[in-house]
């Protein structure tokens, strides 16, 4: 029998034995407690959520049974048939490859099981993920065609729609795209021209307009569309509103660019998408007419997270590859892993992959819980750290943090007596250097002792955060979201806290399960906390106007000379004074 039949049929008897106690990935809770508070956003406040984030997320034996099932069949299919050099070389995957990854039912990994899908946890996606991530152009195709393009149908389709599109989804026989994306509009979505009008017989809106860099925009059948509608407000008056569309490539005035040249993810499909006069049923509207904007950045928060698992399984699979090179290539009659630089380069991608794996896992476990957790600063934290990125787990952390701290803050500001000696003296408190506890450590701690030293250094980081944040929004209050050095400093010390959270709940659990290599783990959390405990005072500091260590005006100096003359302006070494 061959890999992919053994497959099916486990999978089958999988989804049978399911279907009999649990049959949704909704009803696969990891814990049976109700979700307490976001735990990013606590950050913000100088709190720890301890139970959300300790223990670490552990699986029924059950479960991990299940997910082996899936991961066999998967890793066997990408190590021995994906050839990544010729899909890269080429700019394409094999017609092959593709109806191969339909056979295994990667195409619907998250789609409920009632809707042909395999109906995957958070966690077992992650898991699957790791694999997947082995081949950059698939792991790209499979993430735009379900963590975003079809995943608006799941989160807002009516049943109507589900039924419609998801199966067809699921086996792959339809491919779908997210189009959000504009030539005038990236980051700032709301800005976007393409604009839907409603037929006077009422019955179809009229789409017009273009999208850029839409993965599998080429090879859709289905697209998740954002288009400017007019809207009669509460108030009776119009208003411009983004709303969601289920658009078919068959309803016509579908065309599409040619694919873009990309580095490393050649074989993905990425292109420009337009839409001319293109007639699509009000059926079809996705979630509630002018609600699209919302419905784009739930998608975004709930796909987010799976890139983690992704990222971790490359650099698992590079540290095999590089440590393999270093253990058989000689220099100077040495082996390269006799070398304190190499050494040190292998501690990093080990560390980092550590840190990246286990942010994932926290990440999918706290989505796996009942009800809607809010995760979304964690799954951003988890995708990735461009700048876009970053301004929006600040913003959206210090949002939070602002709606709570608001009276406090404004009895500070008029002087309210109380409040104010109130703040100084926990200033004074925190410059003679206070002891801080927030219950990781101790008989009662929630972390192992052998990452305590570790967890107290987390601990003061949080407490210390929560004090700047509140200070940063007495300074700023509004105008903050225009201070963008600011956001940056704010999100990196976040994600770092994030980090060393994640790295020390798993060292305590592994140390307590007698995982094999705990003390590995430990090695790798202690060192990364350390790590990220010093960046952070030295983030932390910069974010004082009167830091020595803030050079925000002297850069913002130095910018706006060398815009003035659009070049670099410093006379060359070898010129002499006229």
């Amino acid at each position: 029998m061959s890999g992919c039949g053994l497959f099916l049929r486990r999978a089958a008897a999988a989804r049978t034995c399911r279907a009999l106690v649990v049959s949704t990935a909704s009803r696969r809770p990891m814990r049976t407690s109700p979700p307490i508070r976001a735990f990013a956003k606590a950050l913000f406040l100088g709190k720890i959520e301890k139970k959300e984030v300790f223990p670490f997320p552990e699986i029924s034996q059950d479960e991990l049974n299940e997910i082996n099932q899936f991961v066999g069949p998967v890793e066997k299919f990408f190590t021995e048939e994906v050839d990544s050099r010729k899909i890269d070389q080429e700019g394409k995957i094999p017609k092959e490859t593709l109806e191969k990854l339909k056979s295994l039912g990667l195409f619907g990994m998250q789609v409920p099981e009632e809707y042909g899908g395999l109906g995957l946890s958070n966690t077992m996606y992650a898991r699957l993920g790791e694999i997947v991530g082995l081949d950059g152009s698939i792991a790209v195709t499979l993430a735009a065609h379900q963590a975003i393009g079809l995943k608006g149908i799941i989160l807002a389709g009516s049943e109507e729609q589900k039924a419609k599109y998801l199966p067809k989804l699921a086996s792959g026989e339809h491919m779908a795209a997210f189009c959000l994306t504009e030539p005038a509009s990236g980051s700032d979505a709301a800005s976007i021209q393409t604009r839907a009008v409603l037929s006077e017989d009422k019955k179809y809106y009229i789409l017009n307009g273009s999208k850029v860099w839409i993965t599998n925009g080429g090879l859709a059948s289905i697209f998740t569309v954002f288009a400017k509608t007019k809207v009669v407000d509460s108030d009776s008056s119009v208003k411009d509103k983004i709303t969601a569309f289920i658009v078919e490539r068959d309803f016509g005035g579908v065309t599409n660019g040619k694919p873009e040249d990309k580095l490393g993810i050649r074989g993905s499909n990425t292109c420009e998408v337009h839409f001319e006069n293109t007639r699509v049923p009000v059926e079809n509207v996705l979630g509630e007419v002018g609600g699209g904007f919302k419905v784009a950045m739930n998608i975004l928060n709930s796909g987010r997270f799976s890139m983690g698992s992704a990222v971790a399984g490359m650099l698992k699979k590079l540290i095999e590859m590089t440590a393999e090179y270093a253990c058989t290539r000689r220099q100077f009659n040495r082996k390269l892993t006799e070398f304190g630089l190499i050494q040190e380069k292998f501690a990093l991608m080990a560390q980092k992959a550590y840190v990246m794996e286990s942010m994932a896992y926290l990440t999918a476990g706290m989505l796996d819980q009942p009800g809607f957790p809010d995760c979304s600063i964690e799954a951003a934290m988890v995708k990735g750290t461009n700048e876009i990125l970053r301004m929006y787990i600040a913003l959206t952390g210090l949002q939070h943090a602002g709606r709570i701290l608001t009276a406090r803050i404004n009895e500070f500001k008029r002087g309210n007596m109380t409040t104010v000696l109130e703040t100084i003296g926990r200033r004074l408190r925190d410059s003679l250097g206070r002891t801080v506890d927030l219950g990781l450590t101790g008989r009662l701690g929630a972390v192992h002792p052998s990452v305590a030293d570790s967890a107290r250094k987390l601990e003061e980081n949080v407490y210390y955060f929560g004090r700047t944040v509140e200070t940063l929004l007495l300074r700023f209050g509004k105008t903050i979201v225009e201070e963008q050095m600011v956001l940056k400093r704010v999100a990196n010390v976040l994600i770092n806290l994030y980090g060393m959270t994640a790295v020390l709940s798993r060292a305590s659990r592994s140390v307590r399960a007698g995982l094999p290599n705990y003390d590995h783990e430990v090695l790798l959390a202690n060192i990364f906390c350390v790590e990220a405990y010093s960046q952070n005072l030295s983030t932390l500091s910069q974010l004082d106007k009167y830091s020595p260590e803030n050079l925000d005006e002297q850069i913002k100096k130095v910018s706006q000379q060398v815009l003035e003359r659009r070049a670099y302006i410093c006379a060359h070494p070898l010129d002499w004074t006229s």
